[in-house]
Formats: C-alpha cells, sequence, structure tokens
C-alpha cells in the first residue's frame, strides 16, 4: 500500500479525540439535566420513535433551552462529523421543537457546522476512505468540479439544493478534489436552506407525517431542481460565453 493511503495510528488517535469531545459535550448536558429516566433518549430511526423522543422533550425544552439545544447540536453535528444516517429525523425534531423558524436557523447552523467539521476531518484522514467508499463518484465529482472551477459556488449550490450527489459524499470528498473551505461553506449554508425549509415544516405537524416519502412529493422535488437550475445557469452561461469566445479568439489571430 502506498504511504498516502495508509492510516497512521495518529489519525486514528484524532478520530477518537474528536468523538471524545463531542461525549464530553453530551456528558456536560447530562450532569446538568435533573435526576429523571433518559430511557427514551436514543437517535430515532424511524417516525413512531421520532414521536416518543419528542413527546417527552417538550416538556424539557421550555425549562433546560439550553440544554436541549446544546445536546441538539452535539448529536447533530457528531452525526454529520461521521457520516451517520438519521439527521433527516433530527431535522424533524428541530421543527417539533422549535417551530419554524428557530428550527429552520438550528438545523442550518448544525448542518454547516457538522458539515464543515467532516471537511476538515476528510481533509486531514480521509483520502484513503473516500477512495475505497466512492471511487466512481469521485472521479466524476473531480472531473465536475475541474471543469466548472470559475463558477464552482454555483454548481456547488446546485448541488446542494438538488440531490444530485449525496450530501455526506460531498462533504467528504470536498476537500479531496480540491473545493476550497469558503466555496464549501457558502454552497452549504445557502444550499440546504430549501430541503431544511420543507423537513422542518413537516416536523411542525410531526404527528400527522405517516412515511417520510410524504417529505417530498413530486412538487417539492420540482421546486428544488428549479432551484438548483436557477443557481447553475451561470455557470452553463459562463461555458456558451467561453466555447463562442474561442472561435473569435482563434480568427482574430489569423488576421
Amino acid at each position: 500500500m502506498a504511504r498516502e493511503d495508509r492510516f497512521p495510528v495518529w489519525e486514528a488517535a484524532l478520530l477518537a479525540a474528536v468523538a471524545a469531545v463531542f461525549a464530553a459535550a453530551l456528558a456536560g448536558v447530562y450532569i446538568s439535566m435533573p435526576h429523571s429516566d433518559y430511557s427514551f433518549l436514543k437517535l430515532p430511526r424511524n417516525l413512531q420513535e421520532l414521536q416518543v423522543l419528542t413527546n417527552h422533550l417538550e416538556g424539557y425544552t421550555s425549562d433546560y433551552t439550553i440544554q436541549v439545544l446544546v445536546g441538539y447540536c452535539a448529536v447533530y453535528i457528531f452525526m454529520q462529523t461521521f457520516m451517520i444516517p438519521g439527521t433527516i429525523f433530527m431535522s424533524l425534531l428541530a421543527g417539533a421543537l422549535f417551530g419554524q423558524l428557530g428550527g429552520l436557523a438550528l438545523v442550518i447552523f448544525a448542518a454547516t457546522a457538522g458539515a464543515s467539521s467532516c471537511y476538515f476531518l476528510s481533509k486531514l484522514v480521509g483520502k484513503p476512505l473516500v477512495f475505497s467508499l466512492w471511487p466512481d463518484k469521485l472521479m466524476f465529482f473531480q472531473k465536475q468540479v475541474a471543469k466548472r472551477r470559475k463558477k464552482l459556488l454555483n454548481y456547488m449550490l446546485f448541488l446542494r439544493v438538488t440531490p444530485t450527489l449525496p450530501n455526506t459524499f460531498i462533504n467528504f470528498a470536498s476537500p479531496i478534489v480540491g473545493v476550497p473551505y469558503h466555496i464549501f461553506f457558502l454552497a452549504t449554508a445557502i444550499g440546504l436552506i430549501p430541503a431544511a425549509f420543507v423537513t422542518v415544516r413537516a416536523g411542525i405537524a410531526l404527528s400527522d407525517l405517516r412515511s417520510l416519502n410524504d417529505l417530498y412529493d413530486p412538487k417539492s422535488i420540482a421546486v428544488l431542481f428549479l432551484i438548483g437550475l436557477v443557481s447553475v445557469t451561470p455557470t452553463l452561461l459562463g461555458k456558451d460565453e467561453t466555447q463562442s469566445k474561442a472561435p473569435a479568439d482563434i480568427a482574430a489571430c489569423t488576421n
């Protein structure tokens, strides 16, 4: 195995240290909460478990708002950092507990922070893993980023708004293919708003939600793609301008 594909001990130690930071934050929240039965505290894997969690946390949110916020952010960011599935349930939970505006702001903050944490962690230790997990997607992503370097923000916004590539893959692969962090940050913070809005709004009426498929009906998906198309339009126009200028430049050189 090549030197760059190895997974040294220090990298494993770094991952353990990051996990320990999140564990310490959650431990602090737990210690500051009143003594009670917290067996309901677990990552929800379906809507039924999410409803049970919501029913219990609603009583704590008003009296222990700071603890609930810190605990929520620590869990969400941890899940994003280590690519643990289920953040959609956390977004629904934000809507159920904090309403439309508060839930939306909380989801955007936690999702952007978690994506950024994953970005930097991948930049340090992620190259062997991303090559082994998504070799084909990585090659495709790398080519697209190279082609759209001048309008990269628009392309990254398009990816965030539409389900063209999984967000988990984008978070982990972006530093590997050379997406600058400021572009990554802006695309994440802005591009996640439409989907977060839909999910948080659904969380407000959580009891009426029967399936996750109800979140994104054909109309919602069409709207997301329309927003994505608008965001990527400057990239397409820039490409056409470049192609149209090329023959003109050649003609000018021959005269």
